[in-house]
């Protein structure tokens, strides 16, 4: 058991969003730790398969954060509250009034049913979308937002929220902010999976990978385990309180360096095929500063991206999820 899971042991928890990608990784590990564990998920874009099958105080419950009646009748007085539930930035791009209703109307829903119950702490994912095109890389907790997408626009609202209800009501709320996380459970065959799940998806396949644009845009990425023991330790910390973290690695690496990377671990003799830009890829280089959660909730991320990568390829051919 990592240090970021003591301390879960018979803790009710409510996770929102937990048969997605994140989720069912955080579900897996809040179990395995001895949690009461409830999920709330309406199957978007999660799958029923990334949780457990059976655990002694396990709930799943299909239904949707904007329910705001199902919302209050699950969250429990000293509950810890992780709120993943989101229209991701391909949903939210297509459709910004989903986005609206799920992002932010459902983030308001978990917040006003936390708040009237008392619970022990909100725990918000958001993501490092929020930063857009930063005028300085690293970029830290104190730089301004510069919002591109309705995802980075509804994400932000959420933080927002969080932030007025922990001063305006004492309710105890963290923030983090995740940067590109990947690793098993990110199904290649989910239409909205990130870019390491589809670059697999190609290449095991025989198939050249896709590279938007030149290539040489970059991004943080963070592998899944070390996403869950930062999201663990904003939950648990009593410095964390009231506090907003970025959840990265600080090392900026290319599509091209990515691709290259994975064609090499997988052996593969094909060569990429450039595409042209999708409309979400509005953001040329991101690399986050990790100093404050490093100071403050001694996190650093143990997982390097070549070691991150083998691990998501031995889980994608144990599962037979090559395609």
């Amino acid at each position: 058991m990592t240090a970021g899971m003591k301390g879960f042991e018979s803790t009710k928890v409510l996770v929102t969003g937990g048969a997605g990608f994140v989720g069912g990784n955080l579900v897996r590990k809040l179990v395995s730790a001895g949690a009461s564990v409830v999920v709330l998920d309406d199957l978007c874009s999660g799958s029923p398969e990334n949780l457990p099958a059976e655990a002694p105080g396990f709930r799943f419950v299909r239904g949707s954060v904007c329910d705001e009646g199902l919302v209050a009748s699950l969250v429990e007085r000293d509950m810890i509250v992780f709120h993943l539930a989101a229209r991701n930035i391909v949903v939210s791009t297509r459709n910004p009034r989903d986005d609206f209703a799920t992002n932010i109307g459902g983030t308001l829903n978990v917040i006003l049913a936390a708040r009237d119950a008392g619970v022990r702490r909100v725990v918000y994912s958001s993501s490092a979308s929020i930063y857009g095109n930063s005028r300085h890389l690293p970029v830290d907790e104190e730089d301004s937002a510069n919002l591109l997408s309705p995802y980075s626009v509804s994400k932000y609202a959420g933080e927002s929220y969080c932030r007025a209800f922990y001063e305006s009501y004492g309710l105890s709320t963290t923030v983090v902010r995740y940067s590109n996380v990947y690793g098993p459970l990110q199904r290649p065959d989910n239409p909205y999976c990130g870019v390491v799940a589809r670059f697999f998806s190609r290449v095991l396949a025989g198939e050249k990978p896709a590279v938007h644009g030149d290539g040489e845009q970059t991004r943080d990425y963070t592998f899944v385990d070390d996403a869950v023991d930062a999201t663990f330790r904003a939950a648990l910390s009593p410095r964390a309180e009231g506090e907003v973290y970025n959840v990265a690695t600080g090392i900026e690496t290319s599509a091209n360096r990515l691709c290259r990377t994975i064609l090499d671990l997988c052996g593969a003799k094909v060569e990429p095929e450039y595409v042209d830009r999708r409309d979400i890829d509005n953001i040329r280089r991101r690399v986050l500063n990790i100093e404050k959660i490093r100071r403050e909730l001694r996190w650093f991320p143990s997982v390097t991206l070549e070691e991150g990568l083998r691990r998501t390829h031995a889980w994608l051919v144990g599962s037979g999820r090559t395609d």
